[in-house]
């Protein structure tokens, strides 16, 4: 008997597996093998209706993105591994003004079948609407808790059902620098905030422009600047006091706010700091804006921005030489007791159409196989611990992963994890102050009255 019931319990292991994962049987054919197994019609019936039921065939899926340049190039690097490996197509359209594009295909009810989320807040209200699909029922659970952290895990689900998928990340603690360049022109690697001021003001005393900025992303302008104020604030403030902002905790108007804000001031307003600021720090694309430290002259010294920027500057300047050329020195830190408290960004993907495409791309998508080749070819951390570091291109990339990996606290950008409203508000409120410090106080109280509203809804 005991023997029997292994067989059976065996037989049906692989029968769900074919009919959830594989697509290769119909519910006719389901039931059918299920009975030839033991179970009787009403059992075998239950069992299929547990699975959630057959997804429809498809032979390609769309795929809705922000992701342009070379972040979108190797998006669609691990598309075509995926339609070789399954004959599904993934069609791509990239858009800057991706959340409007979405609720309004979601108003008309025409979703894509995947979607990169915006923010948190959008995810978790379409998951609160039904419009997401729940990934638990058909992603190894085991193997993802495995190959992610439980922070990212957490990230990724809402109301304890996973409906995301991390395809990449990256360390935003990083000051991208010519080393050549910028060791001929006296510089040397700041450790703490004041020492990074200090370097500033001699590159200007000598006449030179210290940073490159641009804060322009179309609908999105302004998030360069909030990535800035995130990882300032959680440098000096930590992970705790970071988490009282993100829920509301404390107002917009608090004096830890606002101090973090006019820190960054200090680097877009510098005297000298950037050429053509403050107009062509709003008017200048952040992309564009990495190249400046890496022209023949460099047109600035340093540049803050996310790991990703690595892709820019190597699809701009083929022929530099990760590490000689081009790299990163940590942010500098702030207060010693949280230097090794960082923000990072993690892309999330989710899909909105259940069928056998969205499935199988889903599960490739969380795969060390899939994160493998966007990691190879640069400009992202995976967050999947199943992916080597040998796998990183150059030292570089190496050093930012594991950055990435070793840090203390980790955080997303407050920009990431606020309401959609009050995010809109917080970079229009920067833009803003980029243009005029003296509107600061009008900024935060602004944003105040839409934080109070925003957690009310």
């Amino acid at each position: 008997m005991p023997t029997f019931h292994r067989h059976t319990r065996q037989a049906l292991d692989t029968l769900v597996e074919e009919y959830t994962t594989q697509y290769t049987l119909s519910r006719r054919t389901f039931l059918q093998q299920a009975t030839a197994a033991g179970l009787s019609v009403s059992a075998a019936s239950a069992l299929l209706a547990a699975c959630g039921g057959s997804p429809t065939k498809v032979t390609a899926i769309d795929a809705l993105t922000e992701w342009g340049g070379s972040e979108l190039d190797s998006f669609n690097a691990i598309n075509a591994a995926f339609t070789q490996k399954t004959g599904i197509k993934v069609n791509v359209e990239s858009t800057r003004d991706l959340s409007a594009i979405l609720q309004t295909r979601v108003r008309g009810n025409n979703p894509p079948d995947i979607v990169g989320m915006p923010n948190l807040d959008l995810m978790h209200q379409l998951a609160d609407q039904g419009k997401l699909v729940p990934l638990d029922k058909f992603i190894d659970m085991n193997k993802y808790k495995q190959d992610y952290a439980q922070t990212w895990i957490d990230l990724a689900s809402w109301k304890r059902t996973l409906y995301g998928v991390l395809p990449g990340g990256g360390n935003k603690a990083t000051v991208w620098y010519n080393p050549k360049q910028f060791q001929a022109a006296g510089g040397t690697i700041p450790q703490t905030w004041d020492d990074l001021i200090a370097i500033s003001d001699k590159f200007a005393s000598a006449g030179k422009y210290p940073w490159a900025m641009g804060v322009e992303s179309s609908s999105s302008s302004g998030w360069p600047a909030a990535d800035w104020i995130s990882e300032i604030y959680i440098n000096k403030y930590g992970p705790d006091m970071y988490n009282q902002w993100v829920q509301h905790k404390i107002p917009w108007t608090h004096a830890s706010i606002k101090d973090a804000i006019q820190m960054f001031g200090q680097i877009a307003h510098g005297k000298h700091y950037i050429n053509g600021a403050p107009q062509s720090i709003l008017a200048t694309n952040f992309q564009d804006a990495s190249y400046q430290p890496f022209t023949s002259p460099p047109q600035a010294y340093m540049y803050y921005l996310g790991d990703f920027t690595a892709g820019f500057i190597t699809s701009q300047f083929k022929t530099l030489k990760a590490g000689t050329d081009f790299n990163f020195f940590p942010f500098p830190m702030i207060n010693a007791q949280y230097k090794d408290a960082i923000t990072a960004s993690a892309s999330i993907m989710v899909a909105m159409k259940d069928n056998n495409g969205s499935r199988q791309f889903m599960q490739f998508l969380a795969t060390a196989e899939a994160q493998t080749i966007w990691v190879k070819r640069g400009g992202t951390s995976s967050l999947n611990k199943s992916v080597n570091l040998t796998d990183y291109p150059n030292p570089v990339a190496r050093q930012s992963a594991r950055i990435l990996t070793n840090a203390t606290a980790v955080q997303l950008s407050v920009g990431d994890l606020i309401p959609a409203s009050l995010q809109s508000a917080y970079w229009k409120g920067l833009l803003t102050y980029i243009g005029d410090p003296k509107q600061l106080d009008s900024v935060l109280s602004s944003l105040e009255i839409t934080a109070q509203q925003a957690y009310q809804s």
